[in-house]
């Protein structure tokens, strides 16, 4: 499922962010990336080990040379002669069928959906939490003047969300106070509905927030409202 984000929806989420904001200090900042990784390496992987393994399945069943005309001979004539034109046809064939066994499986975990169910869970949840700090920092989430914002990070195609907040809340607020927002965010991702999702987990940021750190007589927005999208 291809997710898009309209102009209304982000402004949406940025209507959300703003109202959130007024009755609290903090900050609340939004980011959304299609796909943190593009997992070549996952794939290389299971082509690799696929091509190692599953070629050996045909052994038993008689593989050999002359499955491949272009080879000729055969397993027998190999065990037989022994001649070393016989065992180069037999390796030749046998590689032959592992590089083509490499490549179907490479390609078929290019498939979002079969790169995704061939992603180990912990790969993937590393990999967005590494890019949500990667965001946290390189959007400024962290230089707040108390300390006060919080990152909500969406990936799409990996169907992960994590939330990050700066020092200050995390001396106070524990991590279990925001399981329903990420559960929030998350379901409306599984339904389809993105922009949804962001505006609940923000109103219900913003409610930890309020409890935690109410709004200062001056109180500047230090970070824009606007949703970024990777």
């Amino acid at each position: 499922m291809v997710m898009h984000f309209s102009a209304e929806d982000q402004t949406r989420i940025a209507s959300a962010i703003a109202a959130a904001e007024a009755a609290t200090s903090g900050e609340i900042f939004c980011v959304v990336s299609r796909r943190v990784s593009s997992y070549i390496d996952v794939s290389l992987g299971w082509a690799a080990a696929a091509a190692l393994i599953l070629p050996m399945g045909l052994i038993p069943l008689g593989f050999g040379p002359g499955w491949l005309p272009q080879f000729g001979g055969g397993w027998e004539a190999a065990h037989v002669s022994g001649g070393p034109q016989d065992v180069a046809h037999a390796l030749g064939a046998y590689a032959m069928v592992q590089a083509v066994v490499f490549v179907l499986v490479f390609l078929l975990t290019r498939i979002p959906t079969i790169r995704r169910w061939a992603t180990p869970r912990n790969v993937r949840r590393d990999r967005v939490r590494r890019a949500a700090l990667q965001q946290f920092l390189a959007q400024g989430v962290h230089v707040t003047r108390e300390r006060t914002g919080v990152l909500i990070f969406a990936a799409l195609d990996e169907h992960q969300v994590e939330l990050i907040a700066d020092e200050a809340i995390h001396a106070v607020v524990a991590a279990d106070h925001w399981a329903d927002a990420v559960a929030a965010l998350l379901r409306e991702i599984g339904a389809g509905r993105p922009a949804a999702g962001f505006e609940a987990a923000i109103a219900l940021c913003g409610q930890v927030l309020a409890q935690h750190f109410p709004p200062r007589p001056d109180n500047p927005n230090e970070l824009p409202d606007h949703l970024i999208l990777l």
